[in-house]
């Protein structure tokens, strides 16, 4: 969205730093190429891509149709492949290494009913990132995922479009809430700012000897492999009626 592009510039610039928003449709690879080269123009390298595009509705399969499900690709697998396709080469050329950091789901390691293309295109995400990290390790560039679960942002809460504005955020109910703590090991959801100190630790020198890795955020969720907390706070494989009730 424009709008929150320039926002996220404006911020970068009360930093004494350079910024350059080009708003992209990802699902476009000819955009793409085009907002690389325009990075390559305006600073003369490119040293760290994040691949951060997504998104999925839930339905069944049998239900998508060939068009939602090339949708999905396109959106989750294709605009990483063009991405990295049109950066790679820069980073190469420069001499000086890089880092790649794909943004991927725990559901790309488990099986995820209802989110069937999702998952898939998150599966090749990952298998793809421990390939480049072979591929271009010779080059210095290091490649890897942060794999998130649940976690809370403005899309989630009903501010898909627009400035963002917490202030208008829906709220999840009490029984979502109770469903979501007794879920994830950690007791809460995440927020987005997680990730991203996820991501700067990828992108920075700490990270210098880690690549080909897929790093889940997700509060203990892909841990905790299918236990749940019962509604007493305690651990179950699957969450079932005690003989009372």
């Amino acid at each position: 969205m424009p709008e929150r592009c320039e926002a996220v510039a404006a911020e970068v610039r009360a930093l004494d730093r350079r910024a350059l928003p080009v708003p992209t449709d990802v699902m476009d690879t000819g955009q793409i190429r085009t907002m690389v080269d325009s990075a390559t123009a305006e600073f003369g390298r490119i040293d760290i891509l994040v691949n951060n595009a997504g998104g999925v509705g839930r339905r069944d399969f049998i239900e998508q149709s060939e068009r939602s499900w090339r949708k999905h690709i396109d959106l989750n697998l294709v605009s990483m492949l063009a991405a990295t396709s049109a950066a790679v080469p820069v980073m190469i050329e420069g001499g000086r290494g890089g880092t790649i950091i794909n943004v991927s789901s725990i559901e790309g390691s488990r099986a995820a009913p209802g989110y069937a293309v999702y998952a898939a295109c998150k599966a090749g995400m990952n298998n793809f990132t421990r390939t480049m990290a072979l591929e271009l390790g010779e080059h210095g560039i290091r490649v890897n995922v942060i794999a998130p679960d649940f976690t809370v942002t403005p899309g989630m809460r009903g501010n898909a479009t627009g400035p963002v504005d917490p202030s208008k955020w829906i709220q999840f109910s009490p029984e979502a809430q109770d469903a979501t703590s007794r879920r994830i090991p950690l007791q809460r959801p995440g927020v987005d700012v997680e990730c991203g100190q996820a991501a700067l630790y990828l992108a920075s020198p700490m990270s210098s000897y880690v690549t080909g890795i897929v790093l889940p955020v997700d509060g203990g969720s892909w841990a905790s492999a299918g236990w749940v907390r019962d509604r007493a706070g305690k651990w179950v494989l699957v969450e079932v009626p005690s003989p009372q009730g």
